[in-house]
């Protein structure tokens, strides 16, 4: 069993998580810069087994995708073409950047480093993998 990948796509930088190989903790693992993603991605897998890569999907309120998807699909095409035999799936990432500043605060991390924006770009894309395992386990406990 390979691990899991999470990343929180932005149009700066990419927050990027992974499994340990037992798929049991999340991890946050770096920030890459988004024109760097896939490359770093693909050095990533060819080191570790990678089975899935889960991608953060924007969504406004009401459910519907929020206008940042049109910097996603371009990555998400690349990704696909440069990693066909990775299955690649997309989790809902609304709150995630909320919740990661939220927890830097839990964490008693000062001002500056709560402006870090890699930081939380990392703790986001932890806290998508992380949300993408609970509902994983959760959908396979009610088969």
């Amino acid at each position: 069993m390979g691990r899991i990948m999470a990343v929180d796509y932005g149009q700066k930088r990419c927050g990027i998580a992974v499994t340990d190989p037992l798929r049991i903790i999340a991890n946050n693992l770096t920030t890459v810069p988004s024109k760097d993603a896939v490359s770093f991605i693909c050095d990533y897998v060819k080191k570790e087994q990678v089975d899935v890569i889960v991608v953060g999907e924007p969504k406004d309120m009401h459910n519907n995708p929020s206008d940042s998807t049109r910097f996603i699909e371009p990555f998400l095409n690349q990704l696909r073409k440069a990693l066909p035999s990775v299955e690649i799936k997309r989790f809902d990432e609304r709150f995630t950047s909320r919740m990661a500043f939220q927890s830097m605060i839990d964490a008693g991390l000062s001002k500056k480093q709560r402006r870090n924006k890699a930081l939380v770009d990392t703790i986001s894309a932890t806290l998508i993998l992380q949300s993408f395992m609970e509902y994983e386990s959760a959908k396979n406990r009610n088969k």
